[in-house]
């Protein structure tokens, strides 16, 4: 038989690596005097599944739906007249511009199809028509203010 690495030879190292195979080794080292060899195997180890620890779910502060809901059903209560709505999430703007003059303000007449305000979304500018006839009741929010679809907006009477 023919010494390979010093002591080991060739059928020892054979047997080495059947026994990284059969024990699904991912390496062996065998050191034989002076000299060392280490043999890799195929397969390596997997690494342990971390545990997957599952998140609570958020809990509000606050209730906002129903906040929404009861401030819309007193609001109701409180204003006779049309309410007009946000149609898109944005931001309110009275005005065309900074410098120009509100669209509408209470007490002003409105017609169906008037321009009475612009709401901003996505960089975009929309012009809202007004979808009923009648003078401005109330404003509901302020110039620059976040809006939220189907929030109310004005009071046409």
């Amino acid at each position: 038989m023919e010494k390979l690495y010093g002591q080991l030879d060739l059928e020892t190292i054979e047997k080495l690596a059947d026994i990284i195979n059969r024990k699904e080794l991912s390496e062996l080292t065998v050191t034989s005097g002076d000299n060392t060899i280490t043999l890799k195997g195929k397969k390596c180890v997997p690494p342990m599944p971390m545990p997957v620890v599952a998140a609570a779910p958020a809990q509000a502060q606050f209730p906002v739906e129903s906040t929404l809901a009861e401030s819309e059903a007193s609001m109701a209560e409180e204003v006779s007249g049309k309410i007009v709505k946000s149609p898109i999430v944005g931001t309110f703007y009275s005005a065309p511009s900074p410098d120009k003059p509100p669209f509408v303000k209470t007490g002003d007449e409105v017609k169906k199809g008037d321009v009475i305000m612009i709401i901003e979304s996505m960089k975009l500018m929309n012009e809202i028509q007004s979808e009923f006839d009648g003078t401005v009741e109330q404003i509901l929010v302020s110039d620059g203010q976040a809006v939220e679809y189907d929030q109310p907006i004005m009071v046409i009477k």
